[in-house]
Parts: C-alpha cells; structure tokens; sequence
C-alpha cells in the first residue's frame, strides 16, 4: 500500500480527468445494472401480466440503457487512458531527470541495460494499472455491493448462497495477488539483466567479433532468456489457474439458483423475472471476475515496478548542491587543493592529502603510473565525486558553496573516453554551447585541427556521426571532443590524457593551438608526452594518491627521483635520447 500511496502522488495533478473517469465509470454502471431489472419487468410483464404493449417500451427502454452504457464506458475508457499516459509521462521525466541528477558514484555501480528496464518495462507497468487496473477495481467493488443489495432484496437465501461463492472470489484473488508480487519482481530483474546483456553486446560487437565469440554470446542470451522464459511461464500458470477457478465459483450458484429458485417459482413466491434478475447478474459478475484476475496481474506488476522506481527516486546524490549556493561568475581561475583525501567506496583511499595551487594561467601537467589519482583529481575539480576530506576552492571559494551549473560552466574537460551523441558533427561540438553560430564552431574546430577534415567532407558540419561516433576515428573523435570543450570557452581547462589516440603530426598541430588557447586559462593536462610535459608551470608526480614531488621539468629532471624514473621508463622509453636533449 505504501508504494501505491506513493505512485498516486503522481496523479494528483490530473485529478479533474481522473473524477471525470470516475463519473463515466459509475454511469456505465448503473446503466448495466439498470439492464437486467428492464429485462425482468418486461418478463414478468408479458408472462404474468400479458401487457404485450408496455413490452415495446421496456425494450426501448434496454435499447437506451445500452446506448448510455456504451457513451459512458467510451468517456470512462478514455478519460482513464489519458490519465495513465500523463502519469507514465511524469515519472519517466522524473525518472530520467533523476539519473541525470546522481553522481558519477551512483552510475559507477548502475548497469545501463538495468536502469533502461526501469524506465521502460516498469513505467509501463504502472501505466497499465493507472489506466486499466486503478478505477477497474473500484468498478468491481461497485458492481460487487450494489448486486448482492439488489439481490438480497430480491431473495435474501437465495443471495446468500450466491454470495457466498463470490466472496470466495475475492479472496482468492487477494491470495494470487500476494503470490505473483515476488514473481513479477523477479521477472523484471531477469528482464533487467537481459537488458543489460544485449546492450553490453551491442556496444562491444566490434571486440566480440574480433575474438570471434559469438557463439558463446549467444549461449549467454539465451541462457538468460530460458530463465526469464522459465519465470513467465510459472507466473502465467498461476493466473491461468487462478483466472479459470474464479469463473468457475462464479458459475457454481447458476445450478443452485435454477434449482432453488425454480422451487420457489413453482410454488408462487418467486417470479419467472426475478429467477432471470439473478441469473443475468451472475452473467454481468463473470466479466469483472474476470478482469479481476487480469487486474490482480496488473497489481502485482504495478508494486513490484514502483518498488523499483521509487528506489531510484529515492537515491540521494553523493554530491548535492547546498541551499543557498551561490553563482560562480567571473573568475580568475586559480586553483588549491587543500589537504584532499579521497576514496570512491570508503575503502582504500584514492587520494591522500593531496595540496597544491595552480595559479590563474596555470599549465599543471599531472604524471604517474595506472592508479595513482590523475584522473580522480580531474573529476573531483567539477564535482562529479565530493572529497572525503579537506577541500578544493578556486579564487578561494569551496567549490561545495557553488551551484554545480556554474561551476561546470567554469570548468572545461576533454574525457579520456570520447563520447559523441548520434547527431550532426555540428551539434557534437556546440552541444555544451548550444546558443552557438556557426562562425563560433568553425573557429572551436580550426583550434582544434578538425576544420579541414570536417570540410572535406560531403555535408561538412552537417555530417551525421554514428552512435558514440563510430564514424569517425579515435584521431577525429577526441579533436572534435576539445572542439566541444574548447567553444565553452572555461576559465579552466582539464585534458585527460585527450592526445593519446592521436598521430605524431596532428598532436603537434593540436599543442600548437594549445599554446594560444591556455593562454589566460588555469590548464591542467593528463599526459605522458614529453613535449607538452616541458611547457607545464607546475608537474605533479602521483604515486599511489599522493603527491610525491613537484615542480617544474627542469627542477624535477635535475633530481633522481619517480619523476626521472617515470621520464626514462615511460617518456623516452629507456633509450636517454631525450633525456640529454632536456
């Protein structure tokens, strides 16, 4: 109950179409109530009565009754449609809106095919119960008092009897409710699990293909397709059951009816009309029990989906905007860590008590081995993890006292991994600047080499770029992921490691732009190439978290220490060649 109570927070906005729903829904009733007690009189009235005229006015009478039935229902059916649309609408944007919200934290643990089945299967889910399940249960409530009142006035035994099987309908349905939640819980992790198996598949087909494993990725998928399979056919047996043993207690009381009632016919305390009244009321009970076993279906969906939206929902982000923060507006972009510790699961820290500043114009080339904190403190500048301890300020403002917005509007990174959205390369680029003109972009893509290339091309800016840019090399992606950086225009400027897919010849066309674009910008740089190493103000040497010396690159070469190691093993590769250069 408490997770239905929740999601019908969702349709207060839409109450006016919900009690409008609920209108047509108790006038489709009533209609279909009024049937049998029309077709009743009408027996009675030629049988007992032989007023052969009046039964043309009953029968319009029906005729009437079924065409009020049939308007109230369409408005009821789509008023109720309408509803669960706007409902589904509203928390799918909440949904999403919330995982564009968490922290890098949550998504480091989140699978994208999981995450997918939340907002797809399970929305769909609580569709259908808003639209079909939510008002279709009050009906069935409805239609179950007001017949057993217009039976029990009609022949109290006899409605008893009947009754009594009807109440172990209901029952029974409650049962099967409680028995398929865990079932339907279970079916949409599996379905979850294979969502995330196929997409896992389709981003890396490349590497299946090259190891040529398709077979054993196949065997996977339908492993994991036989268990959900498994599951589906357990909870559709139980429904199927359950669905043919309420239409069979439904049906149980015709004979007793036939039976008792006919006695009671026979003997003149009973009407042909009102033998006719119960039996055409038990007809109208079977439709809804069976909707109910259909609706018991939807229910167990609907709670076992909400528990697993709401989870979400519910997440707090590890990084959140304090109540007040404030606009991070012209800045001059220095930079100090100050004591920093960090570590992504409370475990072993990643960082530890890391302190440095970078003054405003600053190029900070960050060096060391796999492991030892580049790029944690590459994400922990925008904020994208929050430090364990001490703090980082920039013009000595806690970036914590900042609005995220502005702090990331401030802050320009080239990821390591380069990620292009399936549209145009001219939206690619502008995509953090979208206000854009085209002059504007072409000049983020001269800066970054690619304006040539990119006018080589047949449709030029307008070139359609592959899902995650497929079309493109590893060379063309990352130039055009500084293009996109660099149109920001940031005040500071963080490249991880962005000319590592690059030829020898396109990097030295890249750092010469460099040389004119950090000018004024607090840069820091990723990389183990020597030439853009030598330029940096300030080198930092991580090993593992910490930093274990400073300074600049003749300062640190003069010295034999993990700099000069890192320079010979890594840099030059061992040969000293570049070592007496420098």
């Amino acid at each position: 109950m408490k997770i239905l109570l929740r999601l019908m927070g969702f349709v207060k906005r839409y109450r006016r179409r919900l009690l409008a729903a609920f209108i047509c829904m108790l006038a489709s009733t009533a209609f279909v109530l009024a049937i049998p007690q029309l077709i009743s009189s009408a027996i009675d009235t030629v049988v007992a009565e032989g007023e052969a005229g009046t039964l043309m006015w009953l029968a319009l009478a029906v005729v009437g009754a079924g065409a009020m039935r049939g308007l109230s229902a369409f408005g009821y059916a789509y008023m109720t449609e309408v509803v669960s649309q706007k409902t589904a609408y509203d928390i799918r944007n909440a949904l999403y809106d919330k995982l564009q919200r968490l922290s890098f934290a949550f998504h480091d643990q989140a699978q994208t095919g999981e995450l997918m089945s939340r907002g797809t299967a399970d929305v769909e889910a609580i569709r259908m119960f808003f639209g079909r399940g939510l008002l279709g249960m009050v009906q069935i409530a409805i239609l179950f008092l007001a017949i057993t009142f217009l039976l029990m006035r009609a022949n109290l035994p006899l409605a008893l009897m009947t009754m009594a099987f009807l109440a172990a309908v209901g029952w029974r349905a409650v049962v099967v409710a409680r028995l398929l939640r865990p079932i339907w819980l279970k079916i949409q992790q599996l379905m979850a699990v294979l969502g995330t198996i196929l997409e896992e598949n389709l981003t890396g087909v490349r590497v299946v293909r090259s190891f040529a494993h398709e077979q054993e990725e196949s065997d996977k998928f339908s492993a994991q397709a036989t268990v959900l399979y498994d599951e589906h056919i357990s909870a559709t047996r139980k429904r199927a059951f359950n669905l043919s043993l309420m239409v069979f207690l439904v049906t149980i009381p015709i004979p007793l009816i036939l039976w008792y009632g006919g006695r009671q016919g026979v003997a003149g305390t009973m009407s042909i009309g009102q033998l006719s009244q119960f039996i055409f009321y038990l007809i109208i009970m079977a439709m809804p029990v069976r909707r109910l076993g259909f609706i018991t279906n939807i229910l167990s969906r609907t709670v076992s989906g909400g528990q697993r939206i709401l989870e979400i929902l519910d997440t707090e982000s590890v990084v959140r905007e304090k109540p007040g923060a404030v606009e991070l507006k012209a800045i001059n972009a220095a930079v100090s860590f100050e004591d920093v510790s960090f570590s992504y699961d409370s475990s072993a820290p990643v960082l530890q008590n890391v302190s440095f500043s970078a003054e405003p114009g600053y190029l900070v080339a960050l060096v060391g081995g796999l492991g030892s904190g580049k790029s944690t403190i590459a994400h922990l500048i925008p904020r994208f993890y929050d430090v364990s301890s001490g703090s980082i300020k920039i013009d000595g403002i806690d970036i914590r006292d900042v609005t995220l917005a502005s702090l990331r509007r401030n802050v320009g990174i080239v990821q390591q991994n380069t990620f292009l959205f399936s549209a145009t390369i001219r939206d690619n680029i502008a995509y953090g600047t979208i206000d854009a003109d085209m002059e504007q972009v072409a000049a983020a893509a001269r800066a970054a080499q690619l304006h040539d290339f990119i006018e080589s091309l047949p449709d030029g800016y307008e070139t359609w770029v592959g899902e995650r840019g497929v079309t493109l090399s590893g060379g063309q992606r990352q130039r055009l992921a500084v293009a996109r950086t660099l149109l920001m225009n940031p005040r500071i400027l963080i490249m991880d490691d962005s000319t590592s897919s690059v030829d020898v010849e396109t990097e030295l066309l890249i750092r010469r732009a460099l040389q004119e674009l950090i000018k004024g910008r607090t840069t820091f740089i990723i990389t183990h190439r020597l030439p853009i190493i030598r330029n940096a103000d300030l080198i930092l040497v991580l090993e593992d978290g910490e930093v274990v010396e400073r300074g600049t690159h003749s300062e640190l070469i003069s010295k034999d220490g993990h700099y000069r190691e890192i320079y010979e093993s890594q840099l030059t590769a061992g040969d000293g060649s570049d070592l007496e250069a420098a």
